[in-house]
């Protein structure tokens, strides 16, 4: 009897090893959920308006985790990564002014990410903004050169730990110094206060939902673990990304709740309108070992989010216009706009919120075709979208679009 429980113990660690070794595209693509913008975005959220932006963190949270998976599912039942899907179906007009937006998006997100990255070693060194924008510029070209010479499992490693160091650093404020459980609830009714909370949430949105995040994951899950044939293995593989995708989404989830908690609780009130106050204030209010593991997050951010946002803007050159250029001309291309920001001396904090915005506006053109594409039973066969699934992600896109529409509206109406 011993012997059969020990033999079935073992099988069923070998199946649960066997599973956890496919997990890991996700929690590359859920850097994007976790990057500088989201930082600005919910610190500024949780001192400006303490807990009122708690739903649109979980909202965000559910939609990117559906999206996430149909991307991974397109890539895996296809063979196709989105933007590649895209190019198979447009014309070359179309593919140009495509690739010319999905551009604009990849600059916007390595402005928010690059800039971050330069905050931090401000923070903890004192060093330059310019300066701290180089290297973490150089930085994230050494973790693509891991990628590149070393294939993506070795990638997937070291962006999963430096995730975990950022949750680490994030989660630390709301341990050290529990929010208001009251207020934390109250913050799910779905509520604005003014134009500058429906920017903020437009913001939050787009540091959350990433397009550049919605083009990577089909081509990462397509690369991990190939193009199977209909059958059980596909079958396996897609319960598996389910469990990759949501493992990721609440890791990513805790840490943007945990941002905009903290802020509520410990920077109401205060004048913060920078990252750098908000790192004052913290250390103020939860001590420095709080401010340490705010800054090393924020650090550990903007490295590991610059470096895969800038493979994604290579993937997403590569599938639209089947060109690669070299690795390091790709870094400099989406470098150079957040080293003219960081040189003219703008405001960093606000230039994370407004490219977020940025970033906003370009996710209907990344869930669109996605929708689109997984619903399509001539592309997807058997795996097609159920239609609640088609339903529920045709939902996101319209929710998206109409707070960028109210977006537009209460802020040249100035409502």
């Amino acid at each position: 009897m011993s012997t059969v429980v020990a033999d079935s113990a073992r099988v069923a660690g070998q199946r649960a090893r066997a599973a956890t070794s496919l997990l890991g595209p996700a929690f590359v693509a859920a850097i994007a959920y976790v990057d500088p913008g989201n930082v600005a975005s919910n610190l500024s959220a949780g001192a400006q308006f303490g807990y009122l932006l708690v739903w649109v963190i979980v909202m965000a949270n559910v939609m990117a985790g559906l999206v996430q998976f149909l991307s991974a599912k397109l890539g895996l039942v296809t063979g196709l990564s989105l933007p590649e899907a895209v190019r198979e179906k447009s014309s070359r007009r179309i593919r140009l002014a495509y690739w010319g937006q999905a551009e604009t998006v990849a600059m916007a997100t390595d402005l928010a990410e690059v800039v971050g990255g330069a905050i931090a070693l401000h923070l903890l060194f004192g060093l330059p903004l310019l300066v701290g924008g180089l290297i973490t510029g150089v930085v994230s070209m050494a973790l693509l050169l891991v990628q590149d010479r070393r294939g993506q499992r070795p990638f997937e490693r070291v962006i999963t730990g430096l995730l975990a160091i950022i949750a680490i650093g994030f989660l630390a404020g709301v341990v050290i110094s529990p929010p208001s459980f009251g207020g934390t609830v109250g913050g799910l009714l779905p509520r604005f206060q003014g134009t500058e909370s429906v920017v903020l949430a437009a913001a939050m949105i787009g540091a959350t939902v990433m397009p550049h995040a919605v083009y990577l994951h089909s081509a990462l899950a397509r690369d991990r673990h190939g193009h199977p044939e209909a059958g059980p293995l596909r079958s396996r593989l897609l319960r598996v990304t389910k469990v990759d995708v949501g493992l990721a989404m609440i890791l990513a989830g805790a840490v943007n709740l945990a941002m905009l908690l903290m802020a509520a609780n410990t920077l109401r009130g205060r004048e913060v309108e920078t990252i750098e106050d908000a790192h004052a204030a913290v250390g103020d209010a939860l001590g420095p070992v709080a401010a340490l593991l705010l800054a090393i997050g924020l650090l550990a951010s903007g490295l590991a989010s610059t470096s895969v946002g800038a493979y994604a803007g290579a993937m997403i050159m590569q599938g639209l216009l089947r060109k690669r250029i070299p690795l390091l001309m790709r870094r400099l291309i989406t470098l150079i706009p957040a080293m003219a920001i960081l040189a003219a001396g703008i405001d960093p904090t606000r230039a994370l919120i407004v490219s977020q915005v940025v970033l906003s506006f370009g996710i209907p053109f990344a869930l669109i075709p996605l929708v689109c594409f997984t619903s399509d039973r001539s592309l997807m066969g058997a795996d097609t979208n159920h239609r609640v699934t088609t339903t529920l992600a045709w939902l996101v896109a319209a929710i998206i679009t109409m707070l960028n529409v109210a977006l537009i509206y209460l802020t040249i109406t100035g409502s």
